[in-house]
Protein backbone atom coordinates (compact mmCIF):
# COMPACT_ATOMS: atom_id res chain seq x y z
CA UNK A 1 0.00 0.00 0.00
CA UNK A 2 1.09 3.19 -1.17
CA UNK A 3 1.09 6.17 1.85
CA UNK A 4 -0.09 9.68 0.03
CA UNK A 5 0.95 12.28 2.69
CA UNK A 6 -1.58 15.31 3.26
CA UNK A 7 -0.70 18.00 5.44
CA UNK A 8 -2.44 21.36 6.82
CA UNK A 9 -1.46 24.24 9.43
CA UNK A 10 -4.94 23.71 10.95
CA UNK A 11 -7.83 22.06 9.84
CA UNK A 12 -11.42 20.86 11.68
CA UNK A 13 -10.61 17.29 12.43
CA UNK A 14 -8.18 15.26 9.95
CA UNK A 15 -11.09 12.37 9.94
CA UNK A 16 -13.78 14.72 8.83
CA UNK A 17 -11.14 16.11 6.30
CA UNK A 18 -10.75 12.42 4.67
CA UNK A 19 -13.98 12.39 4.02
CA UNK A 20 -14.69 15.02 2.48
CA UNK A 21 -11.82 14.01 0.43
CA UNK A 22 -13.26 10.53 -0.48
CA UNK A 23 -15.55 11.78 -3.15
CA UNK A 24 -12.82 12.92 -5.15
CA UNK A 25 -11.22 9.73 -5.47
CA UNK A 26 -8.19 9.46 -3.11
CA UNK A 27 -6.44 6.02 -3.13
CA UNK A 28 -6.24 4.02 0.16
CA UNK A 29 -3.39 4.97 2.04
CA UNK A 30 -4.23 8.82 1.86
CA UNK A 31 -2.92 10.51 5.16
CA UNK A 32 -4.12 13.55 6.02
CA UNK A 33 -1.87 15.58 9.11
CA UNK A 34 -2.48 18.76 10.51
CA UNK A 35 -0.64 20.97 13.17
CA UNK A 36 -3.38 22.27 14.85
CA UNK A 37 -7.06 20.43 15.04
CA UNK A 38 -10.05 22.53 15.88
CA UNK A 39 -12.61 20.01 16.20
CA UNK A 40 -10.82 16.68 16.91
CA UNK A 41 -12.96 14.05 18.34
CA UNK A 42 -12.01 10.72 20.52
CA UNK A 43 -14.12 7.71 21.28
CA UNK A 44 -17.15 7.81 22.89
CA UNK A 45 -17.55 11.26 21.36
CA UNK A 46 -15.21 12.57 23.76
CA UNK A 47 -13.26 15.68 22.26
CA UNK A 48 -9.13 15.34 21.60
CA UNK A 49 -7.51 18.45 22.12
CA UNK A 50 -4.98 19.29 19.13
CA UNK A 51 -3.26 22.75 20.16
CA UNK A 52 -0.77 23.80 17.46
CA UNK A 53 2.59 22.09 16.61
CA UNK A 54 2.79 20.15 19.74
CA UNK A 55 0.96 17.03 18.89
CA UNK A 56 -0.05 14.36 16.06
CA UNK A 57 -2.91 14.51 14.72
CA UNK A 58 -3.08 11.94 11.79
CA UNK A 59 -5.99 9.90 9.32
CA UNK A 60 -5.45 6.86 7.07
CA UNK A 61 -8.37 5.84 4.58
CA UNK A 62 -8.76 2.24 3.80
CA UNK A 63 -10.65 0.46 1.22
CA UNK A 64 -10.88 -3.03 2.75
CA UNK A 65 -14.49 -4.23 0.49
CA UNK A 66 -13.41 -7.69 0.88
CA UNK A 67 -13.39 -7.88 4.71
CA UNK A 68 -16.26 -8.87 6.28
CA UNK A 69 -17.74 -5.53 8.32
CA UNK A 70 -17.81 -8.03 11.56
CA UNK A 71 -14.17 -7.98 11.79
CA UNK A 72 -13.04 -4.04 10.59
CA UNK A 73 -12.91 -2.60 14.56
CA UNK A 74 -10.06 -5.17 15.00
CA UNK A 75 -8.12 -2.30 12.98
CA UNK A 76 -8.42 0.05 15.49
CA UNK A 77 -7.08 -2.34 17.58
CA UNK A 78 -3.88 -2.83 14.59
CA UNK A 79 -3.21 1.24 14.76
CA UNK A 80 -2.75 0.85 18.68
CA UNK A 81 0.44 -1.86 17.92
CA UNK A 82 1.54 0.19 14.94
CA UNK A 83 1.80 3.49 17.74
CA UNK A 84 3.41 1.49 20.04
CA UNK A 85 5.95 0.18 17.67
CA UNK A 86 6.87 3.65 16.41
CA UNK A 87 7.38 4.69 19.91
CA UNK A 88 9.62 2.03 20.75
CA UNK A 89 11.64 2.45 17.86
CA UNK A 90 11.78 5.96 17.47
CA UNK A 91 12.67 7.09 21.57
CA UNK A 92 13.15 3.72 23.21
CA UNK A 93 10.50 4.16 25.58
CA UNK A 94 8.34 0.87 27.24
CA UNK A 95 4.64 1.51 26.36
CA UNK A 96 1.66 -0.34 27.42
CA UNK A 97 -1.73 -0.54 26.04
CA UNK A 98 -5.18 -0.66 27.88
CA UNK A 99 -7.33 -2.87 26.13
CA UNK A 100 -8.44 -2.07 23.60
CA UNK A 101 -6.59 0.88 22.06
CA UNK A 102 -4.93 3.33 24.53
CA UNK A 103 -1.05 3.79 24.71
CA UNK A 104 0.28 4.55 27.94
CA UNK A 105 4.03 5.40 28.89
CA UNK A 106 4.35 5.29 32.88
CA UNK A 107 0.83 3.86 33.41
CA UNK A 108 -0.03 7.61 31.69
CA UNK A 109 -2.54 7.81 28.54
CA UNK A 110 -0.46 9.53 25.54
CA UNK A 111 -2.33 8.34 22.42
CA UNK A 112 -6.02 8.39 21.03
CA UNK A 113 -7.41 6.20 18.03
CA UNK A 114 -10.65 6.62 16.68
CA UNK A 115 -11.95 4.28 13.62
CA UNK A 116 -15.00 5.30 11.38
CA UNK A 117 -16.37 3.16 8.96
CA UNK A 118 -18.69 3.80 5.76
CA UNK A 119 -21.04 0.35 4.55
CA UNK A 120 -23.72 -0.84 2.87
CA UNK A 121 -25.54 -3.71 2.68
CA UNK A 122 -22.95 -5.70 4.85
CA UNK A 123 -20.43 -4.41 2.50
CA UNK A 124 -17.26 -1.61 3.60
CA UNK A 125 -17.23 1.46 1.81
CA UNK A 126 -14.41 3.34 3.92
CA UNK A 127 -12.58 3.05 7.33
CA UNK A 128 -11.02 6.25 8.70
CA UNK A 129 -8.15 5.35 10.61
CA UNK A 130 -7.61 8.76 13.23
CA UNK A 131 -4.69 8.95 15.49
CA UNK A 132 -3.47 11.47 18.22
CA UNK A 133 -0.27 11.15 19.82
CA UNK A 134 0.54 14.19 23.00
CA UNK A 135 4.28 14.54 21.74
CA UNK A 136 5.28 18.15 23.06
CA UNK A 137 1.89 19.08 25.53
CA UNK A 138 3.24 20.17 28.97
CA UNK A 139 -0.14 20.96 30.06
CA UNK A 140 -3.88 19.21 30.31
CA UNK A 141 -7.03 20.05 31.50
CA UNK A 142 -8.15 19.34 34.35
CA UNK A 143 -10.31 16.32 34.10
CA UNK A 144 -7.42 14.19 32.30
CA UNK A 145 -3.92 15.75 33.68
CA UNK A 146 -3.69 12.79 36.12
CA UNK A 147 -4.24 10.48 33.35
CA UNK A 148 -2.20 12.07 30.35
CA UNK A 149 1.27 12.21 29.00
CA UNK A 150 3.19 13.18 26.53
CA UNK A 151 6.67 11.78 24.49
CA UNK A 152 8.48 14.51 25.92
CA UNK A 153 7.52 14.16 29.30
CA UNK A 154 7.80 10.90 29.33
CA UNK A 155 11.59 11.01 28.14
CA UNK A 156 12.03 13.66 30.76
CA UNK A 157 11.26 11.16 33.38
CA UNK A 158 13.66 9.04 31.98
CA UNK A 159 16.35 11.14 31.98
CA UNK A 160 16.37 11.45 28.03
CA UNK A 161 17.62 14.07 25.89
CA UNK A 162 16.14 12.80 22.64
CA UNK A 163 14.38 15.53 20.61
CA UNK A 164 10.82 14.11 19.14
CA UNK A 165 9.32 15.46 16.09
CA UNK A 166 5.69 15.47 15.23
CA UNK A 167 6.15 14.25 11.43
CA UNK A 168 8.62 11.27 12.45
CA UNK A 169 6.27 9.61 14.98
CA UNK A 170 3.52 9.59 12.22
CA UNK A 171 5.44 8.78 9.41
CA UNK A 172 6.96 5.69 11.25
CA UNK A 173 3.14 5.06 13.20
CA UNK A 174 1.51 4.84 9.18
CA UNK A 175 4.96 2.89 8.17
CA UNK A 176 4.21 0.41 10.56
CA UNK A 177 0.17 0.01 10.27
CA UNK A 178 0.73 -0.34 6.80
CA UNK A 179 2.41 -3.77 7.33
CA UNK A 180 0.13 -4.75 9.52
CA UNK A 181 -2.81 -4.15 7.73
CA UNK A 182 -1.45 -6.18 4.18
CA UNK A 183 -1.01 -9.47 6.88
CA UNK A 184 -4.91 -8.07 8.49
CA UNK A 185 -6.37 -8.20 4.69
CA UNK A 186 -5.24 -11.82 4.55
CA UNK A 187 -6.17 -13.21 8.12
CA UNK A 188 -8.95 -10.63 9.66
CA UNK A 189 -7.91 -11.33 12.50
CA UNK A 190 -5.06 -10.20 15.32
CA UNK A 191 -3.17 -12.93 14.93
CA UNK A 192 -0.03 -11.51 14.08
CA UNK A 193 -0.22 -9.06 16.36
CA UNK A 194 -0.86 -11.10 19.34
CA UNK A 195 1.66 -11.33 21.13
CA UNK A 196 3.28 -8.79 21.14
CA UNK A 197 -0.31 -6.72 22.51
CA UNK A 198 -0.47 -9.21 25.38
CA UNK A 199 3.12 -8.48 26.13
CA UNK A 200 2.21 -4.67 26.39
CA UNK A 201 -1.42 -5.53 27.77
CA UNK A 202 -1.45 -3.31 31.17
CA UNK A 203 -4.68 -4.62 32.37
CA UNK A 204 -3.33 -8.42 32.40
CA UNK A 205 -3.73 -10.30 35.41
CA UNK A 206 -5.05 -6.83 36.88
CA UNK A 207 -8.26 -6.91 38.52
CA UNK A 208 -10.63 -4.45 36.22
CA UNK A 209 -14.05 -3.73 36.53
CA UNK A 210 -16.33 -4.12 33.03
CA UNK A 211 -19.13 -1.52 32.62
CA UNK A 212 -21.76 -3.84 31.16
CA UNK A 213 -24.77 -1.97 30.07
CA UNK A 214 -26.65 -5.47 31.49
CA UNK A 215 -24.57 -5.00 35.04
CA UNK A 216 -21.15 -4.22 35.96
CA UNK A 217 -19.14 -6.61 37.32
CA UNK A 218 -15.25 -6.95 38.48
CA UNK A 219 -13.02 -9.65 37.59
CA UNK A 220 -9.43 -10.36 36.26
CA UNK A 221 -8.33 -9.45 32.52
CA UNK A 222 -6.60 -12.40 31.09
CA UNK A 223 -5.44 -11.77 27.78
CA UNK A 224 -6.82 -9.94 24.37
CA UNK A 225 -8.40 -12.89 22.02
CA UNK A 226 -7.01 -13.02 18.01
CA UNK A 227 -10.65 -11.50 17.52
CA UNK A 228 -9.74 -8.01 19.56
CA UNK A 229 -12.04 -9.53 22.63
CA UNK A 230 -10.79 -9.17 26.00
CA UNK A 231 -11.09 -12.71 27.75
CA UNK A 232 -12.29 -11.39 31.31
CA UNK A 233 -12.14 -14.46 34.79
CA UNK A 234 -15.08 -13.66 36.92
CA UNK A 235 -17.26 -15.59 39.43
CA UNK A 236 -15.37 -18.94 38.01
CA UNK A 237 -15.81 -18.11 34.28
CA UNK A 238 -14.17 -16.77 31.66
CA UNK A 239 -16.18 -14.09 29.63
CA UNK A 240 -15.47 -12.71 26.26
CA UNK A 241 -15.92 -8.61 26.69
CA UNK A 242 -16.32 -6.76 22.84
CA UNK A 243 -15.08 -2.91 23.26
CA UNK A 244 -18.50 -2.59 20.85
CA UNK A 245 -20.62 -3.11 23.74
CA UNK A 246 -18.56 -2.59 27.17
CA UNK A 247 -15.96 -0.64 28.80
CA UNK A 248 -13.05 -2.07 31.17
CA UNK A 249 -12.03 0.24 33.87
CA UNK A 250 -9.04 -0.37 36.74
CA UNK A 251 -10.47 -1.29 40.44
CA UNK A 252 -8.42 1.99 41.54
CA UNK A 253 -8.22 4.54 38.50
CA UNK A 254 -7.89 4.81 35.37
CA UNK A 255 -5.46 1.70 34.53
Amino acid sequence: MKITPIYYEEIDSTNNEIKRLIPQGISEGTVVSAGMQTAGRGRSGHDWTSPPNVSVATSMVLFPKEVNVYHIPRLTLLAAVAVSMAVEQLYGLKTQIKWPNDILVHDKKMCGILTEMEAHKGEVDYVVVGIGVNVHNREFSPDIAFKATSLDLALEEENSVTPTHCKDVAEAIWENFAKLYEVFLHTEDLTEVLHYYNERLINRNRRVRVLDPLGEYEGVAKEMLPTGELLVEADGQLKKIDSGEVSVRGIYGYV
